[in-house]
């Protein structure tokens, strides 16, 4: 098989033992498959082709087994390729979601197998998401708002039973710009959301107020779904002077065994993933809420493999390869039929 990265560069990596994407990509090495990285920006047309300005991974007699050797001993040459060439386009970029990069995909997306899916990124690539699960009671997701009328969030957080609650801009990430408010602070929210709405973080000025849930102080739970079923879960805990439990803002990873409440959630929630093409995606889930669902480079295999003596990457890569095998086995056949009705 031939995959394409479609990633952040290779030589902006600066932790290759930490990276899901160095990962996915060493498992890929070791099979001999052929690898080359390409960052959305690199993207282009050439003829009314879509092509990408390539990072091309040559092929090692012999492939380092740690992430941190193999990236440091990886020889690259560069070339434009055409991406109906590959058999496989792997989305690891990282968000925000850039919408030009899926006008790019759009054009290939028949003839390549794309992880995760053009049009489930395109539905699934912010907080919204969340509100396509029917949860009319909010068993699985927590209470939450979202709108830029600075009026009406005020309103809703007068009017809120809550003495707490977590104010995020719509397309933010890693954690960034999510705050603990309180409405002894009306005064500081006021201010707050003049900020949030008008800097427009993350190229959105819509806001999402969602409800405290107790125990978030307590960290999260990261659980990574791959074909709409868990893999690996971990507890991130928040550092000592951050109530965010991402790693990117000094969160730590702890083993975690999922509950048989968590369980249900992914059940629950799998198959519309999965209808969405969403294959390989990681949850965020407080006191049995999901709070997130992270479909663009979703990260934590590295230290799931760290903490459970595993290795996720060969479940994924395992995924992978039967969707290209089926996807071909149905070309093949559709071919082979066509063919006797043409001779008939």
């Amino acid at each position: 098989m031939n995959i394409c990265f479609l990633m952040y560069p290779w030589d902006s990596i600066k932790c290759p033992e930490n990276d899901t994407s160095v990962a996915l990509i060493h498992e890929c090495a070791k099979r001999g498959h052929g690898v080359a990285v390409c960052s959305p920006a690199n993207l282009t047309i050439r003829n009314s082709v879509t092509n990408a300005f390539c990072t091309i991974i040559n092929r090692m007699a012999e492939v380092p087994n740690s992430l941190k050797a193999f990236h440091k001993k990886v020889e690259t040459r560069e070339e434009m390729l055409p991406l109906a060439g590959f058999d496989v386009i792997f989305m690891r970029a990282e968000p925000p979601l850039d919408p030009i990069m899926l006008n790019f995909l759009d054009s290939v997306k028949e003839d390549v197998f794309i992880i995760n899916s053009v049009d489930g990124m395109r539905v699934a690539n912010n907080k919204l998401y969340t509100a396509v699960f029917d949860d009319p009671d909010n068993e699985i997701i927590p209470v939450t708002h979202v709108s830029k009328n600075k009026e009406y969030l005020i309103r809703t957080i007068e009017e809120s039973s809550a003495d707490k609650m977590i104010l995020k801009p719509l397309n933010g990430f890693g954690g960034s710009g999510v705050i603990l408010i309180e409405k002894t602070a009306m005064g500081n929210i006021n201010s707050l959301l003049d900020f949030y709405l008008q800097n427009a973080i993350g190229g959105s000025d819509y806001v999402i107020l969602q409800e405290y849930i107790e125990g978030a102080d307590k960290g999260d739970v990261r659980i990574l779904l791959l074909n709409g079923k868990p893999i690996g879960a971990m507890r991130r805990i928040p550092g000592d002077k951050d109530h965010r439990s991402n790693i990117s803002a000094g969160g730590k990873m702890a083993k975690h065994v999922l509950t048989n409440s968590e369980k249900k959630l992914c059940e629950k929630i799998g198959p519309k993933l999965v209808k969405d093409g969403l294959y390989f995606v990681g949850i965020d889930v407080i006191s049995d809420k999901l709070v997130e669902v992270n479909v663009m480079s979703p990260g934590g295999v590295t230290y799931a493999n760290k903490m459970y003596k595993t290795r996720l990457q060969e479940k994924i890569i395992d995924f992978v390869e039967f969707k290209v095998q089926e996807l071909n086995a149905g070309f093949e056949r559709r071919k082979r039929l066509r063919k006797r009705v043409d001779e008939a």
